[in-house]
């Protein structure tokens, strides 16, 4: 397969920034970069078609990004709970998808659709997860998903407390102490009743 080389509408993370011709494979050209807009064919036409359009594209692209700013500013430290129903040990029954952050981000006041939302990793138990979410591709803020059972419990994870199957840890007295009872010794019967 050769690569298919396109000319770059705006900036790619670890692909390019715009203007610039790259070579990519034909797959992620067909499937991604063109349909979506981020990118053309590199052929004689596109490139003049470019170059007479890349002032325009330039004052756009600055506009969007200073909106992004401008928007990364008002929601920086921003935390959203996602209540989900998880066993003792603080393992969810499913996983939190980016779908699920973005609309708990959209009750928050941050409007943005799942494609935007990156998770590092899947997020499969209880607790507090740093999650980056791409304004603009040179604009990124980080916010905090606080994945409880319950409010109440998002309310204390986000204190600093530790929520989770060893709250109750502190009381071992409660617990039936088991050995001892066969330690070699003929178990005593009543015969009488």
């Amino acid at each position: 397969m050769s690569a298919t080389e396109v000319i770059l509408l705006q900036r790619i993370e670890k692909l390019g920034q715009m203007g610039d011709v790259v070579k990519v494979k034909p797959g992620f050209a067909r499937n991604f970069l063109l349909p979506q807009g981020k990118a053309i064919r590199s052929n004689n036409a596109n490139r003049a078609r470019f170059e007479g359009e890349r002032i325009q594209l330039e004052a756009t692209n600055l506009k969007r990004r200073e909106e992004a700013e401008r928007l990364a500013e008002r929601m920086t430290g921003l935390t959203v709970v996602i209540i989900r129903q998880a066993g003792d040990s603080g393992s969810l029954y499913g996983s939190v998808s980016p779908r699920d952050i973005a609309v708990a981000a959209a009750e928050g006041g941050l409007t943005v659709n799942r494609q935007q939302v990156q998770l590092d990793h899947p997020i499969k138990v209880l607790g507090l997860s740093e999650v980056r979410v791409v304004l603009h591709p040179e604009v990124t803020i980080r916010i905090v998903a606080n994945v409880a059972r319950s409010v109440e419990e998002a309310e204390r994870q986000a204190r600093g407390e530790r929520v989770g199957s060893n709250d109750d840890d502190d009381d071992d007295d409660d617990q039936p102490v088991i050995g001892g009872a066969f330690d070699g010794a003929e178990p005593e019967f009543d015969e009488t009743a």
